[in-house]
């Protein structure tokens, strides 16, 4: 049976004695029927991970002996996710299996022709619920950080977020010459290490936000004949990125 992980967003070092939250206790205690002397896997969200061994149960508490600590390599590639706002409960799906997949950091956004744009206490609601989503995913994919998942934003500032060395990327399923092949292949862009991909709405993005993007030094791109739904775009071009930078097909010890 593999030793249960979870989520304890604070550093810890080996040989001290700590406690779990009360939000775990009945988990540990009544879910996962774990006693004393039994292990569990901590991670920070921010590349630590700890080994365990259940010490005790107070009235609200997981008491705990942390005997082993580790640092583990994060992947070297830097992927943010730029997400437009899709329908209904699609942004749970874009979270959870873009975390899977390696991404960095997803950023939430309105285009103009997004039919979701919750504003206020309702917006910050969602992006609280994504960031649990995420740190679930990492959980159970054994990721040993955590992907940041940003503010809604509306989409000119979402354009100005990529950091200078990021290639910036923009999918547009009207692109008629560049497809993402022939980004990736490019000489100029293979030693790429940072990336911020694009993906719009359902109803995809108006010529006047394409024209924007490239004022941005975004590059607009296709993904090939087939148009993807709004939610799947994001796996294929994470798909393909990890594959191409190694993450995927490559043993877990090399990476």
């Amino acid at each position: 049976m593999a030793i249960p992980r979870i989520y304890n967003p604070r550093e810890l070092d080996e040989g001290i004695y700590t406690e779990l939250g009360k939000e775990y206790f009945t988990y540990v205690k009544d879910v996962l029927r774990l006693r004393n002397g039994d292990e569990l896997l901590l991670f920070d969200g921010a590349g630590h991970e700890y080994r365990a061994v259940i010490r005790g149960f107070d009235s609200s508490n997981v008491c705990l002996d942390i005997i082993a600590k580790e640092t583990v390599k994060l992947p070297a590639t830097h992927i943010t996710l730029a997400q437009s706002l899709p329908k209904g409960g699609k942004m749970d799906l874009v979270v959870q299996k873009s975390t899977e997949l390696g991404v960095s950091r997803i950023v939430p956004f309105i285009s103009s022709r997004s039919v979701s744009r919750p504003e206020g206490d309702k917006a910050a609601g969602k992006a609280a619920r994504w960031r649990k989503i995420a740190i679930e995913a990492s959980r159970q994919c054994g990721r040993a950080d955590v992907p940041e998942v940003g503010e809604i934003l509306p989409f000119d500032r979402m354009l100005c977020m990529p950091d200078m060395d990021s290639l910036r990327i923009i999918l547009w399923e009207a692109e008629p010459e560049l497809g993402i092949r022939e980004i990736l292949t490019d000489e100029k862009h293979k030693s790429a290490g940072s990336f911020f991909i694009v993906i719009g709405p359902e109803g995809g993005f108006s010529w006047e936000e394409i024209e924007k993007a490239r004022q941005f030094g975004f590059i607009p791109a296709s993904l090939g004949k087939l148009i993807l739904r709004t939610e799947t775009a994001p796996l294929a071009i994470l798909s393909i990125l990890q594959y191409e930078k190694g993450v995927f097909g490559a043993p877990a010890d090399s990476r």
